[in-house]
């Protein structure tokens, strides 16, 4: 399997993927298998976004921290904003605006 194609499956996971329904299968019948087939889909997304979204940093529980750090560097109280840069060196380089 190429790299190509490991990216064409995860930006379309439904690549490729047939939906065969039973012929005696009702409308209602139908209906009901295709919203459960695309409530599952959608979980899938949503834990696929999750999951790359931990990946990235925060500042969770570092926050107060830093903010001790710059106390204890500047003399002063500052309050770190939630998108500041996580980054160590970028959020030094920021803490006048904090």
């Amino acid at each position: 399997m190429s790299r190509h194609d490991t990216d064409d499956r995860e930006s379309n996971p439904l690549e490729g993927v047939e939906l065969t329904l039973p012929e005696t299968a009702s409308e209602d019948e139908a209906a009901a298998i295709v919203a459960a087939i695309g409530a599952h889909v959608r979980d899938l997304e949503l834990a696929a976004v999750a999951a790359a979204a931990d990946g990235e940093e925060s500042w969770d529980g570092k926050r107060w921290a830093f903010t001790g750090r710059v106390r204890g560097q500047q003399g002063r109280s500052v309050r770190v904003p939630i998108d500041a840069p996580t980054d160590p060196w970028a959020a030094a380089g920021r803490t006048d605006r904090f």
